[in-house]
């Protein structure tokens, strides 16, 4: 049934001229049908360097407005409606415009885990990479307000000179994960480096040999002459990994890292939405442009 159902999707996929994204967490039959995976901004760069008409987001909510936001014209299918984001609901447009009005002239940079209004009420957007980056862009701002992760916002903190003051969401996935999970792990494989993700709890990202975003993960295993690693965040990422590099291991930090939004698509789904072409993703053009600006500004960034 599901050699069968893959066909069909592949199939559909040439007529409609439509290319699948997927998230480093989807589940790994949907990341193997797949035409590119990655993390939600990547994957929303490079569908835009493509001819495609449809583009199929196998992610969540947040990520698939960001596609509608940087390839005006297309049709931005998200199979699973209901695939969203906690992180990403923590925080509205209506908190930061009340944010601005506490902390006038104050820069708000906001991770690209966020909705498109609330980017579009933000000074710059940031990814999980490049926080530090952006916030030391603004040379003549002592303080900046980072929204909506709170854990992303302290690590930055770490690595500037600058204020940085934090809204107070979090990814609960990430944000569960402690430091007796990471004890355990290191003493079950002794031999393996601990690479754990931003978005992970301060005293996680302490304890961590390295610090790095989902892209940096997969690019720094890769690179690396090491030969073990136990991986700080959601599982899905463990099947890139693998697969990429088949002499070495990974080791989840804790099995609990499983975001069930993140699970919702399966291969049906995606032949659904070829079928059909919904649910679309769309985004008002209003909060669209302003919302590119907020991450055209973090581009500029570098």
């Amino acid at each position: 049934m599901a050699e069968e159902t893959t066909q069909r999707i592949l199939a559909l996929k040439r007529d409609r001229q439509a290319i699948i994204l997927a998230h480093n967490y989807q589940p790994a039959a949907i990341q193997d049908i797949a035409d590119i995976t990655g993390d939600s901004l990547e994957l929303s760069r490079q569908a835009a360097s493509t001819d495609a008409r449809v583009i199929v987001f196998c992610g969540v909510h947040f990520m698939a407005e960001t596609a509608a936001i940087l390839n005006p014209g297309r049709v931005v299918v998200l199979p699973r409606l209901e695939a969203g984001c906690p992180m990403a609901d923590m925080i509205t447009a209506q908190d930061l415009l009340a944010i601005k009005e506490q902390h006038p002239a104050v820069p708000i940079v906001t991770y690209v885990n966020s909705t498109a209004a609330v980017k579009a009420e933000s000074t710059v957007c940031c990814t999980s990479a490049n926080s530090i980056r952006v916030v030391e862009s603004f040379k003549d701002a002592e303080t900046v307000y980072m929204t909506p992760d709170q854990n992303l916002a302290m690590y930055t903190a770490r690595h500037t000179r600058k204020k940085v003051l934090h809204w107070h969401g979090y990814c609960p996935i990430h944000d569960r994960l402690t430091l007796d999970h990471i004890h355990k792990a290191r003493e079950e494989h002794p031999e393996a480096l601990v690479v754990a993700h931003p978005e992970c709890r301060p005293e996680v990202l302490e304890a961590a040999d390295f610090v790095k975003s989902t892209s940096g993960m997969l690019h720094y295993v890769a690179e690396s002459s090491h030969g073990e690693f136990i991986i700080a965040t959601e599982l899905g990422i463990l099947h890139p990994m693998r697969k990429q590099n088949p002499g070495k291991k990974f080791y989840p930090a804790s099995r609990a890292m499983i975001c069930p939004d993140m699970k919702r698509i399966g291969l049906e789904d995606i032949l659904l939405a070829l079928e059909t072409l919904q649910p679309r993703i769309t985004v008002p053009e209003e909060t669209r442009l302003r919302a590119l600006k907020a991450v055209e500004r973090m581009l500029a960034a570098g």
